[in-house]
């Protein structure tokens, strides 16, 4: 259980920490479009920067894939979500910002739910997933690609909204996907045929298109908030009722109150990537 929790935190700590690390890029590309001159002591090969950052989030990725596999998905959900305290500290960081007290107090919150969340979690014995169930998310994906498309020409305000939500249930389907994958070989036919396969491949597709689309115009304080919400609440539903997650004797209420702290504690934080405004020169 415990190397279970450390993989998916560890996971969601190097793929935030390589967004947080493009937020003072994306500050700078903002700034520059807006006619601001933007400083740069010396230059960042962006081939090499790029490299770097697509290997960290591929091995995030993977230790994700470990630890869906170790402990169930409303602790990996919970550390999906609640590492974005990694990246307020990290943003904060790389953008020279300060955190309020509340921020403070929300990430030792986080760190401190996740902590009881871990020790409350029941051990890993999964049970198989009902017949159908890959199949379904592969229509799940299919209804994410249509209400996406029709988010997209929604008003920036409701367009990082809905399109957010759509990016985190398509890696809420990644995440319950993962589970419904008996057979992880390449080599092995099972593998291929499992509609899961697919469903977790449709999935981080659409996750990443409507996270970068939401991204580009809007608030993204609104679409981390959505996204958060759409990765965790689901899936966590769906391996406690179908998937046979389930917490230590008689500390089931432990589980579900470090979930809605975690979560709760993590929306704080969400502000984290919004560009500040920058100070006009005279």
């Amino acid at each position: 259980m415990l190397l279970g929790f450390l993989l998916a935190l560890a996971a969601r700590v190097l793929r935030h920490s390589v967004s947080a690390a493009g937020y003072g890029d994306a500050i700078c590309g903002r700034r520059h479009r807006l006619g601001y001159r933007r400083r740069v002591g010396r230059a960042r090969p962006a081939a090499v920067a790029l490299c770097a950052g697509l290997a960290l989030d591929g091995l995030g990725f993977l230790l994700q894939v470990a630890a869906l596999r170790l402990v169930p998905i409303y602790v990996v959900a919970a550390a999906l979500a609640a590492s974005i305290a990694v990246t307020g500290i990290v943003s904060a960081w790389v953008l020279s910002t300060r955190l309020s007290a509340a921020e403070w107090t929300a990430v030792g919150v986080v760190c401190a739910s996740l902590s009881v969340l871990a020790l409350a979690a029941g051990p890993g014995h999964f049970r198989h997933a009902p017949a159908g169930l890959g199949w379904a998310l592969l229509g799940v994906d299919a209804a994410l690609f249509l209400v996406g498309a029709f988010a997209g020409r929604l008003g920036d305000r409701g367009r990082g909204f809905a399109l957010g939500l759509c990016a985190g249930s398509g890696f809420g389907v990644v995440e319950i996907a993962v589970r419904l994958l008996d057979v992880i070989d390449p080599t092995k036919r099972a593998f291929y045929i499992n509609p899961a396969l697919y469903a977790l491949l449709a999935g981080s597709a659409a996750g990443f298109l409507f996270l970068t689309s939401a991204l580009q115009r809007g608030s993204v304080t609104t679409t981390v908030a959505a996204m958060v919400v759409g990765e965790t609440i689901a899936p966590a539903l769906v391996g406690v009722l179908w998937l046979g997650d389930s917490a230590r004797n008689g500390l089931g209420w432990v589980v579900v109150l470090g979930f809605v702290v975690a979560v709760s504690a993590t929306l704080v934080l969400a502000r984290f990537g919004e560009a500040p405004e920058p100070a006009e020169s005279h």
